[in-house]
């Protein structure tokens, strides 16, 4: 301890004995020859004296804070490189013949053009030739497949009312060599009423459907069809073309609302019009794990449909809702996203499965 010639504080703790601190400005500033010997006692709070012990211990603890804050984004990082691995790793079989699914939901807002584009597009990931039939009138799944579909395209509404083959106005997807679509535009707006008056209205898609099949020289694996939000002409159209129904259904209450009604449709139409036609699948989306109503809705739907709701929940994603203003799916706009490695999961699944007996 360094000591000004004959002049020092005295510094009294008040847990500790009296510590010498020297008086540095002092004796820079006047002669040393002068200064009188004199003690003073200064009392200094035991706050201001920090114990070296203290000191180390607070140093651990915000550490430990600090660790305990990033372990779930160090979970999370983890989680997800875990699940695409696993992606990444498995050889999806692929169907004896081709699936043909209706995304259906009277329910509007609930992902059925979303899941549609999504799942058709990671099922082309893995090698799978897939067709998406647009058969909204607001022609989404057209725009989120990069096709073309203004109102002077060739489309859908040309295959029903006109009974134009389905193979001059199919598109290839820019997505994936093995997307295609056949894109809607407005004119299938007006197709409703013009059914009605026309022979076989409810037949008309499946009969273009069954004979583009049949005469492809490379087999489809899937085909997804993309209905609107209603229960029209349209949509009965596409049940009958199908021989399984995907429901897609908001974690929300009111999702479930309308669910009912939907089934008792599906059941007529099996009952009269395609007696081949089951809901196979069941998908959960815009799920959020934070809220309990998500995972009441989530558990009350698998208490009733425990054979057909798939594992994989679809979260609520702004990279979902991002791609279509680029022309793409999530598959192809982020592919290492959480909202994409579900809907990757989601097809995995329902290859998995296969097509119910």
């Amino acid at each position: 301890m360094a000591v000004f010639k004959r002049r020092k504080f005295h510094v009294k703790h008040p847990d500790s004995d009296i510590a010498d601190v020297p008086s540095g400005a002092e004796a820079g500033s006047q002669d040393p020859d002068s200064i009188h010997e004199e003690n003073t006692t200064v009392q200094i709070p035991a706050t201001a004296i920090v114990k070296p012990e203290a000191t180390q211990a607070t140093v651990v603890l915000q550490a430990d804070s600090a660790s305990n804050n990033d372990a779930p984004l160090a979970r999370e990082i983890a989680e997800m490189t875990r699940r695409r691995r696993i992606l990444a790793s498995e050889n999806l079989p692929l169907p004896p013949e081709t699936r043909v699914f209706t995304v259906a939901n009277q329910k509007g807002g609930v992902g059925k053009t979303t899941s549609t584009v999504n799942l058709a597009a990671a099922l082309a990931r893995t090698g799978a030739r897939v067709l998406v039939i647009d058969l909204d009138p607001q022609g989404n799944a057209s725009t989120a497949l990069g096709v073309e579909h203004r109102s002077d395209t060739a489309s859908v509404y040309d295959v029903i009312i006109n009974e134009r083959p389905m193979a001059e106005v199919m598109q290839k997807s820019p997505e994936f060599d093995s997307l295609f679509c056949i894109p809607a535009t407005i004119h299938l707006a007006g197709a409703e009423i013009e059914l009605v008056s026309l022979v076989a209205r409810e037949q008309r898609l499946r009969t273009a459907l069954d004979q583009f099949l049949a005469q492809s020289e490379v087999p489809f694996n899937y085909v997804f069809i993309d209905c609107p939000p209603s229960l029209g002409l349209l949509t009965i159209n596409a049940f009958v073309a199908a021989r399984e129904v995907l429901i897609p259904i908001q974690c929300e209450y009111y999702a479930l609302e309308g669910l009912s009604q939907l089934l008792k449709n599906i059941q007529l139409i099996e009952r009269h019009l395609n007696p081949v036609l089951q809901v196979s699948t069941i998908l959960l989306t815009m799920y959020d794990g934070r809220t309990n109503l998500a995972n009441q809705v989530a558990q009350d739907v698998r208490d009733h449909f425990p054979g057909q709701v798939l594992d994989t929940l679809i979260p609520r994603s702004v990279r979902i809702s991002e791609a279509p203003s680029y022309g793409q799916t999530v598959i192809s706009y982020d592919s290492n996203s959480a909202g994409s490695l579900s809907y990757r999961e989601a097809a995995a699944e329902i290859a998995r499965r296969g097509a119910p007996v």
